[in-house]
């Protein structure tokens, strides 16, 4: 099992910058992605960045150029910067880990941007 707790949500100004934390604990091992998904209600979660063990990472056409995914494995945290915040960008952002053919989810954190 892993546990999945992200941090760093808030409220925010419409081109300002947020930073997420996602910190994994538990059994982790054979990893093989990692990556941020988003949601607003009434729609469906959606894509918004990943890194693949195997190499790459990708993001979602929204979000290029002003998100960025990171990672600290001394830390086992996922990081994903985001500048240039539009109110599109609002909704629940959760992390997620993919392990052995089960996808592990974070409880979320809230993201607003005023515009």
């Amino acid at each position: 099992q892993v546990q999945l707790v992200e941090s760093g949500g808030g409220l925010v100004q419409a081109g300002g910058s947020l930073r997420l934390s996602c910190a994994a604990s538990g059994s982790i091992f054979s990893i093989r992605a990692v990556g941020w998904y988003r949601q607003v209600p009434g729609k469906q979660r959606e894509f918004v960045a990943i890194i693949l063990t195997t190499g790459g990472t990708n993001y979602a056409d929204s979000v290029k150029g002003r998100f960025t995914l990171s990672t600290d494995n001394a830390k086992n945290t996922l990081y994903l910067q985001m500048s240039s915040l539009k109110f599109e960008d609002t909704g629940v952002y959760y992390c997620a880990i993919s392990q052995l053919g089960t996808t592990y989810w974070g409880q979320g954190t809230q993201v607003t941007v005023s515009s």
